[in-house]
């Protein structure tokens, strides 16, 4: 019942902004698409899930944007999307905010400037084998553009590199196009846990009723 009232409570809040903003996004409104390239080095010790487990690359697009929607100067949480192709012509979304990279501070987010700069975590757990499991990137040193360090840890155990982000100085996409959405693109095996899908579920239909995008989501 609290999962059940704090989705409630969350779809709500989103419902609102969202008039306030429509058409644009309730929260991250405004953001920079790009070209990046992923490479997964895989991992010494599985963790159970083949796209974390197993060496690849993929191109994706990432979007990076300010939370509040505040203007540069002023510090805001920061958001970093990442679109991922699935070899059956679908396509994953990963969503990451800034956060702290300590034990705890993985949990709690951290208002920045510089989304180069930043850290990030997924900050809400997925299902795995060994318990709930968080994602992070870190920067990282770039010959050119912006580079981040790719992490997966369960609960409050260690960071785990499992491969790097390269986003290269590009021309940036229309944002406007394009909507990310991890609770029904996922990668396979990776899935939020239970209690994220309830509670994110009708935060995100809010978000997407209040820009006027009606379509069903399976």
């Amino acid at each position: 019942m609290t999962i059940d009232l704090a989705g409630r409570a969350l779809g709500d809040l989103f419902g609102a902004v969202g008039r306030v903003r429509r058409p644009r996004k309730p929260l991250h409104p405004h953001g920079t698409v790009l070209p990046a390239s992923l490479t997964r080095s895989g991992l010494d010790e599985p963790c159970g899930i083949a796209w974390l487990d197993e060496p690849g690359r993929d191109d994706v697009l990432v979007r990076f944007s300010r939370g509040a929607g505040l203007p540069d100067p002023l510090p805001d949480v920061l958001g970093l999307a990442m679109r991922i192709p699935m070899p059956d012509g679908r396509h994953a979304d990963l969503l990451f905010a800034s956060t702290g990279m300590g034990r705890l501070t993985r949990f709690l987010l951290r208002p920045g400037r510089n989304a180069a700069a930043s850290s990030y975590s997924t900050l809400l757990p997925y299902r795995a084998p060994e318990g709930p499991l968080f994602l992070s990137c870190k920067p990282a040193v770039a010959e050119r553009g912006v580079c981040f360090e790719l992490g997966l840890a369960v609960g409050v155990g260690p960071w785990r590199v499992f491969g790097q982000l390269d986003v290269p100085d590009a021309e940036p996409a229309q944002d406007a196009d394009i909507t990310f959405d991890p609770m029904t693109n996922t990668l396979p095996d990776l899935q939020p846990a239970d209690w994220v899908v309830r509670i994110r579920e009708r935060a995100y239909r809010k978000a997407r009723q209040s820009r006027g995008d009606e379509r069903p989501r399976p």
